[in-house]
């Protein structure tokens, strides 16, 4: 079993930073690819970035490329969202989520492809 416990969250003008942190209990979660995703409200959850399982490999959404750095630290089993360049169109809860497919080679933008998932937590980014 994985528990994976987001924070970092917080309200911000446009153009500032926050960090998100996603902790995670359960040694294989060093083993999965894992992901964050956003919700803002009254749409879908998407995709923002991820992560392989190794560290060497990230993708980005288009929206958030060259704003947001995904970056992990295996052994302390954490999973980090450095944003920069806040909008107000970030705003959403944000979600950590860890990959069904272990030492996956491909990084996957899918939901479905994402089987443990955090609480989330809340970005507001005013203008």
């Amino acid at each position: 079993q994985v528990s994976l416990v987001e924070s970092g969250g917080g309200s911000v003008q446009a153009g500032g930073s926050l960090r998100l942190s996603c902790s995670a209990s359960g040694r294989t979660f060093r083993d999965y690819a894992a992901g964050w995703f956003r919700q803002a409200p009254g749409k879908e959850r998407e995709f923002v970035a991820a992560i392989r399982w190794n560290g060497v490999g990230t993708t980005y959404a288009d929206s958030v490329k060259g704003r947001f750095i995904i970056s992990r630290d295996r052994a302390k089993n954490t999973v980090d969202l450095q944003m920069n360049s806040l909008r107000p169109e970030d705003t959403a809860v944000y979600y950590c989520a860890r990959d069904s497919v272990p030492a996956a080679m491909t990084l996957s933008t899918l939901r479905s492809r994402y089987d443990y998932w955090g609480q989330g937590t809340q970005v507001t980014v005013s203008s």
